[in-house]
């Protein structure tokens, strides 16, 4: 089956306390690092500090779309509230994308003019930074494989885990050799890192708005195994899409024989089980017919006044 498989909502109240439990977390070091960065002069450490509260904020957004997506269908919400990870997602990359900005601003102007570093103090607070932002990764790993939401939650403590390393190297090297231009080199990597995820994210999140079929799956080859169920004659107005990471859906036209309806709902089974299992599709609305209707193409064409097919 495919590892696309639905979370339980058992899982996904799990995945909320661990959010709860990194979110306390988070928000209690980005306290103590700033006081720490402003005290020992360190832009690594401020921006490292306003990178954790970037993750308050992502990590609690993440918490409320998925509480919200453990709410049920509505006649307003008829597929749910799925998509509230997705936002969420967008939300969290885009304010990575701005923060970064924060940061290439503040790294110019200390590369002009960099400020002596408190390395001993630079140490020891990323240090613990390091320790924090790990367990608070390790907290919502799991999960974030499959999920969009999670991940960009993860992607965010997983930037921060690389960043204070990053950190705690530049004030060993400032120690020994005084190059306190090392402090905003590793802010500018911190950047870099920051719009990479942040672009990652983006990207998958809009993947799925424009209900782009999923990256996994080769569309060539899931016709041909549709086409190879018994009782189909062909295939057309399909379509393929994903609410979320997870929940994947395709609606379709399918052309059999001038059949009885038991017989018909036999090949519905089929489909249904061949979209299940190999693709990770288990809600499916397809349409029998006996003879094409429209121009039979594949994919269908939706224009002004022709709601239905191309």
């Amino acid at each position: 089956m495919s590892p696309h498989a639905h979370f339980s909502s058992e899982s996904a109240q799990t995945s909320t306390r661990r959010l709860s439990l990194s979110l306390g977390l988070t928000l209690a070091f980005v306290v103590v690092e700033a006081l720490a960065g402003l005290l020992g002069n360190s832009l690594a450490l401020l921006t490292d500090a306003a990178h954790n509260f970037t993750d308050v904020l992502a990590l609690g957004l993440s918490w409320y779309a998925m509480r919200k997506a453990l709410q049920p269908a509505n006649a307003r919400r008829t597929f749910g509230y799925h998509r509230a990870g997705i936002l969420a997602a967008m939300v969290n990359s885009a304010s990575l994308g701005l923060i970064a900005l924060g940061i290439f601003y503040e790294v110019w102007h200390r590369f002009l003019n960099p400020p002596e570093v408190n390395s001993g103090l630079l140490v020891g607070v990323g240090l613990a930074a390091f320790l924090v932002n790990a367990v608070t990764a390790w907290l919502i790993k799991d999960g974030s494989e499959h999920d969009l939401n999670l991940r960009s939650a993860f992607l965010h403590l997983m930037g921060d885990v690389l960043s204070t390393l990053g950190a705690v190297l530049a004030g060993v090297v400032i120690f020994f050799t005084r190059w306190n231009w090392l402090d905003p080199l590793v802010s500018a990597l911190i950047g870099l890192l920051i719009v990479w995820n942040a672009w990652n994210i983006l990207r998958e999140t809009l993947h799925i708005l424009l209900e782009s079929t999923p990256r996994d799956i080769d569309l060539e080859r899931l016709v041909g195994e549709m086409n190879a169920v018994p009782g189909v004659k062909g295939i057309h107005d399909l379509h393929v899409w994903s609410i979320d990471q997870q929940k994947r859906l395709l609606s379709a036209h399918v052309v059999t024989g001038d059949i009885p309806i038991s017989q018909g709902a036999h090949i519905q089974d089929a489909l249904n089980e061949l979209l299940t299992h190999r693709y990770g599709i288990a809600h499916t609305t397809l349409q029998l017919e006996s003879v094409c209707c429209g121009d039979g193409r594949l994919f269908c064409e939706i224009t002004e006044g022709h709601a239905s097919h191309a």
